[in-house]
């Protein structure tokens, strides 16, 4: 059974290199230091930590070009951030597979899930002009739509500050968008999950307060309530509240992205390095996926909210305000941003994914450091870990946020070295990094294969598998769906049953039996 993109999405499959970027961005450089940042660029776009490959084959050398084709990703850009200031941004490759268009620092991509850190400076500057409040039940406030009230809201209420936190105790994940040409729901009818809505509704699950879960639901009520209680449209009210003057003078929650903003905007890529239809999905709701940006303008966010917390800078928020959107609220959730650690945390961040597009942004909260990566691809953010990996090293950072798992690291040997090579560097892993090894980590290698039409290859991940985990149902699901796309009907057949026989309830077995058993 293949599993969700939002979880282990990969691919593999050669392409040519894709060509690099034209353009940089660095403030007021001029001589030596202008040398000086070039030289610091090249290290960090040729320094990607190298993969090994076995006792017997030298490590496989990587740099950022040929990252970019092992992982057909065609397009990424960069912003360093150095004592408070952008050192360097840069952009590679084109902004489209099989385009000829190449990337700036000027190219638009959507950022996913950073744009819930960015609409909770909103939200928190509403609350510092009196209009919100961070522990009134939302429902005060709420004027179109209001939190269906159940036996979990019955002594504790949804508030914007459990909102933010994730601890709201509401439902939906997270929103796979609107392709091109579908029908795009109100606000309201996404919170009701009535059509043309693609999700389900937003409910209270759990007592609010008691537990952090992630929900992109939450972050859709916060949305709404910001309008309601302004009156004005989001992307309107976001730009007047946050990136007006913070001076992110390329950024929109417009959706879709207006026609005179379409020319400089990335297409978004499959991790099969197929184009998205219509090159990208449309977001109604913004303050939890909707931000159109560059990596330049979220390091102006993540120094200003940085500095703002040091009493620096206070262009969104005060210092106050800052410090509590940068405090661990529940685990290592803050109002909007996540935190590295819940008693002493070292950097914030967050991550983002829209359909074909990916980012991450981390900033330390003190010195001064940081990173914003973004790429037009679902493979983006395996990219970034090289990369961020990269800069830390050559920055010397304090230490590393991320940095390539075992995942990304098969991935590579994968597509560089095939079927057989990557099962060998699976076994290598097993045993250096048990802890990062499950599951999972064949069976979203064995789609990668999959999704690139290699078949064969595929099933020989899959058998591994079915080897390494015999009494686990979901394998032998796997390779049924891999024989079946092979054309091997008996072979299909019997993995399918013994994945019914482990597991009863497995819906998708039962299904495909049908289909194969069908005369």
């Amino acid at each position: 059974m293949k599993w969700s993109r939002i979880g282990f999405v990969a691919m593999i499959g050669s392409i040519a290199v894709l060509s690099l970027a034209l353009t940089r961005h660095r403030s007021a450089e001029a001589g030596p230091q202008a040398a000086a940042t070039d030289v610091r660029i090249r290290r960090v776009e040729t320094s990607l930590r190298p993969v090994t490959l076995g006792a017997h084959e030298p490590p496989l050398a990587l740099d950022l070009p040929k990252l970019m084709q092992l992982y057909r990703v065609p397009a990424v850009s960069i912003a360093v951030i150095d004592n408070y200031e952008i050192a360097w941004a840069k952009g590679y490759g084109v902004t489209e597979a099989g385009g000829t268009e190449s990337v700036t620092t000027h190219t638009l991509f959507q950022a996913g899930s950073i744009s819930k850190p960015v609409s909770a400076s909103g939200a928190l500057k509403l609350v510092e002009q009196g209009k919100l409040s961070l522990d009134e039940d939302v429902n005060k406030k709420l004027v179109s739509w209001k939190v269906p009230e159940n036996e979990f809201t019955k002594d504790q209420k949804v508030t914007l500050r459990r909102l933010m936190s994730h601890s709201g105790g509401l439902t939906v994940h997270g929103f796979p968008g609107y392709a091109a040409g579908e029908p795009v729901p109100s606000v309201v009818q996404v919170l009701n999950g009535e059509k043309p809505a693609n999700t389900n509704p937003v409910r209270v699950f759990f007592v609010p307060g008691t537990k952090s879960e992630y929900s992109g639901g939450g972050i859709t009520i916060e949305q709404l309530l910001m309008q309601d209680v302004t009156r004005k449209a989001f992307p309107a009210l976001m730009q007047e509240l946050v990136l007006g003057p913070v001076g992110m003078n390329e950024s929109t929650f417009e959706q879709p992205l207006p026609g005179q903003r379409v020319g400089f905007a990335a297409s978004g890529t499959y991790a099969s390095g197929k184009v998205v239809p219509g090159k990208r999905h449309v977001y109604p709701e913004m303050a939890a996926a909707g931000l159109w940006t560059t990596p330049t303008d979220l390091a102006k966010f993540a120094i200003e909210i940085a500095l703002s917390r040091q009493g620096k800078a206070n262009h969104v928020l005060s210092e106050s305000m800052a410090k509590q959107m940068l405090t661990p609220q529940f685990d290592t959730v803050g109002l909007g941003f996540f935190l590295n650690d819940a008693k002493n945390p070292v950097w914030f961040g967050h991550g983002g994914s829209d359909e074909g597009f990916q980012a991450q942004l981390v900033m330390f909260l003190d010195g001064g450091q940081g990173v914003a990566i973004m790429a037009d691809s679902d493979n983006g953010i395996r990219l970034g870990n090289f990369l961020m990996e990269s800069v830390a090293k050559e920055y010397a950072w304090k230490t590393v946020p991320f940095k390539p798992s075992a995942d990304d690291l098969l991935l590579v040997v994968a597509n560089a070295k095939g079927a057989d090579a990557a099962v060998a560097k699976y076994d290598e892993l097993k045993k250096s990094q048990p802890g990062e090894i499950h599951e999972n980590t064949l069976n979203g290698l064995g789609y990668a294969f999959l999704s690139a039409d290699q078949i064969t290859d595929a099933i020989v991940v899959f058998r591994h598998n079915v080897a390494e985990y015999p009494q686990s149902w979901n394998p032998y699901d796997s390779l049924g769906e891999a024989y079946m796309r092979a054309g091997q009907k008996e072979l299909a057949i019997q993995n399918y049953e013994k994945s019914i026989e482990l597991n009863p309830k497995n819906q998708n077995g039962i299904e495909m039996l049908k289909k194969l058993k069908r005369p």
